[in-house]
């Protein structure tokens, strides 16, 4: 998933942090007392760490849907040290990889081929996961919210790593596929005129979306024209941004914050896309001509939420607060309920190992 780090500085229960796979159809809930695994439609629990096992977790990341996941304990019990970073083997149960950093661990990016740590102020590539060995790191921007993202899509030339330049507001584009050390300097695109809050990148690696701390914009970007392709607008007033992610085909995209609003907007045909009433009176400027979503729905407001795009033109987005929503949304902006659960009241599910690949 692509979004802005959700920790307990959200204070939301017991849920430290919500991460989605790559291809949106898996979720790993962090907590105080453990780790959940998730089919997320149908939401589903699927494997379950107590605290006696994994200890308390602050972050993890899926490797698609096998049975790999990587771990960085943190919180009031944590079970190994926060520099490092744990990959289990759900199959057997146990850890099978130990990856130590010389800082603690923020965050973890996955692909079938390479393992990245992201520390608040440095980035490190290893190759994953025979013989794991550091590609290269490369230093950062202060990143307390360890903002990074990597191509999700597994058949990709392009695997671009996306995280913030030394310059505030700005993402800096990396190419890693077969790279073997820092060979090339990594691509700058000034975004934003403000801190980044929120990144997202489209299974191709050919678009990224980008939020600030302002949160009243998201603006697109084409990562190879390095260009903007259109600037999306949320609101009017500042808001946190959570989450940004695209549908699995890039033709549309979503957006979470603290306002309670969940936004569709369109990406391929942006006339399905709202604008405001000043723009049909010719009014010039920007936010007259700013394009809105053009389907929202509610979620608990100032609860740290994820969103993503399921099947057959639905929606789901999962909480701090545990709660998961599920919405079918229409091109001509129609948004209804079909689905409501809470996740830590979901049973395990003993058929996890027929639903996924291994490695």
């Amino acid at each position: 998933m692509a979004h802005s780090r959700l920790g307990l500085a959200d204070g939301w229960g017991k849920i430290q942090n919500l991460r989605l796979n790559q291809d949106k159809s898996m979720l790993v809930s962090c907590q105080q007392s453990g780790l959940r695994i998730y089919n997320v439609d149908p939401i589903r629990e699927q494997s379950h760490y107590k605290e006696s096992e994994i200890g308390s977790v602050s972050t993890a990341e899926l490797l698609y849907r096998t049975n790999l996941f990587a771990i960085v304990s943190g919180g009031p019990n944590p079970k190994y040290a926060d520099n490092s970073v744990m990959v289990f083997d759900d199959r057997a149960g146990r850890p099978v990889l130990e990856i130590t950093l010389p800082t603690p661990v923020l965050s973890v990016r996955m692909r079938m081929d390479k393992i990245i740590a992201v520390c608040r102020t440095s980035i490190h590539v290893f190759s994953f996961p025979t013989n794991p060995t550091k590609l290269f790191s490369i230093e950062t921007r202060d990143n307390p919210q360890a903002l990074c993202e990597v191509t999700p899509g597994k058949l990709c030339e392009k695997e671009l790593l996306v995280f913030p330049g030394f310059k505030v507001g700005s993402i800096q584009l990396l190419d890693i596929h077969n790279i073997t050390g820092v060979s090339c300097a990594p691509t700058c695109i000034n975004a934003h005129r403000t801190e980044l809050t929120c990144l997202g990148i489209n299974q191709q690696g050919t678009m990224v979306a980008t939020a600030s701390t302002k949160g009243t914009l998201i603006r697109i970007w084409d990562t190879v024209k390095r260009v903007q392709l259109v600037e999306l607008r949320r609101g009017a007033d500042p808001a946190r941004i959570y989450c940004i992610n695209f549908s699995l085909s890039g033709e549309w995209l979503c957006c979470s914050s603290d306002k309670g609003t969940v936004h569709v907007f369109a990406l391929q045909d942006y006339r399905l896309n709202k604008r405001s009433a000043l723009a049909t009176m010719g009014v010039p400027g920007a936010y007259a001509g700013s394009q809105w979503s053009l389907a929202s729905f509610t979620v608990p407001q100032e609860c740290a939420c994820i969103c993503s795009f399921g099947k057959d033109s639905t929606i789901q987005a999962v909480c701090m607060d545990a709660s998961y929503h599920k919405y079918s949304f229409s091109p001509e902006g129609i948004c209804n309920q079909i689905g409501y659960d809470v996740i830590t009241e979901l049973c395990q599910d003993c058929d996890w190992y027929t639903m996924r690949g291994e490695v």
